[in-house]
């Protein structure tokens, strides 16, 4: 008989990528928020916001303007940190002093992600990037949500991506 814990748990989403620079400089574009301000979110948003308390408990709060002219808001509460490998973090949209929000194009998104990025050092100064994501204290209409946004989400992350690839060229 199958476990029915399992029936409403999530596919978490996983995406890498192998970036052409030093683990230590992918980790800083991660940490440092007048980095993030470079090259963070969807391509072509405009970060208007970026203040970070990089600590366990701490946030990275965050504003874009999207090129409709829309401005988006979200943070991360940081979980752990181990420097320069692994950030984990409960990551969430929010409103533009910090509180809770929700997606403002999917009302039924997950208000809450565990995010979990990894930076795994490579041959030649390379560094293998990992996002993990999985829906955290998440309904079951949420946990559907997120399942069926996976192709959305990577989408997304290799936008987002692309846009650290073109931000890490400038600053070796």
């Amino acid at each position: 008989m199958p476990d029915a814990s399992n029936e409403t748990q999530s596919k978490d989403f996983v995406i890498s990528r192998v970036l052409d620079a030093p683990r230590d400089l992918v980790w800083q574009c991660f940490t440092q928020p007048e980095r993030m301000k470079r090259w963070w979110g969807p391509k072509g948003a405009k970060i208007l916001k970026s203040q970070m308390d990089l600590r366990v408990g701490g946030t990275y709060h965050y504003g874009m303007q999207m090129p409709d002219g829309k401005v988006m808001w979200g943070r991360m509460v940081f979980r752990a940190i181990t420097p320069p490998a692994r950030l984990e973090f409960i990551n969430s949209f929010s409103d533009e002093a910090g509180g809770l929000g929700r997606h403002p194009l999917a009302p039924t998104w997950p208000i809450e992600l565990l995010s979990i990025f990894t930076f795994e050092e490579m041959p030649d100064g390379k560094t293998k990037f990992t996002v993990t994501w999985r829906p955290h204290n998440a309904t079951e209409e949420e946990r559907a949500t997120f399942d069926a946004g996976h192709a959305s989400m990577t989408g997304g992350w290799t936008g987002t991506m692309d846009q650290l690839e073109a931000y890490l060229a400038t600053a070796k």
